[in-house]
């Protein structure tokens, strides 16, 4: 089996969900389904769209939920769209934090990189805007020794 995590931003236009979801595609449907674990914490964006492309090939899917109120932390009108991805998991990882914030990303972010033997980050390149961004997830994958591959399309914007 071979474990794929993903880190990325939540927000984009609707060109460049487009865009990022081909991108995310391809790299999944360059595995087997069966040999294929994608890892990931539902977030909206980047997250969501990996996993959705993970189920969708077949793959196998495994969750990390930062905190115990990490559900109630997402948009509303996301919420469905998590719980359906929730149940579809194999494996559900819960951390014991109970909010859902800046320490509790990045404690999910670590522990997903501890699982994995490759990154895929949707990143424009730029610092982290919080605690547990995308940024610090890429720089612990590179303090680790793990590939990570970087999308970010030409075109492409965050909202």
């Amino acid at each position: 089996m071979y474990r794929i995590g993903i880190t990325g931003h939540r927000t984009f236009d609707a060109p460049t969900s487009e865009l990022i979801g081909v991108a995310l595609r391809r790299i999944v449907e360059a595995y087997q389904p069966h040999d294929l674990v994608g890892v990931s914490s539902l977030a909206e964006g980047a997250d969501t769209m990996f996993a959705q492309a993970v189920a969708d090939q077949g793959g196998r899917l495994e969750v990390v939920v930062p905190a115990a109120r990490y559900r109630e932390s997402l948009a509303a009108s996301h919420r469905r769209t998590y719980d359906d991805l929730l149940a579809r998991a194999a494996a559900v990882h819960r951390l014991a934090f109970i909010e859902s914030d800046g320490p509790a990303y990045l404690a999910a972010g670590v522990r997903m990189l501890k699982m994995i033997d490759r990154l895929v980050a949707v990143w424009d390149g730029l610092p982290a805007r919080g605690s547990g961004g995308t940024a610090e997830v890429v720089s612990g994958a590179w303090e680790r020794g793990l590939p990570v591959d970087v999308v970010w399309p030409a075109g492409a914007r965050r909202v």
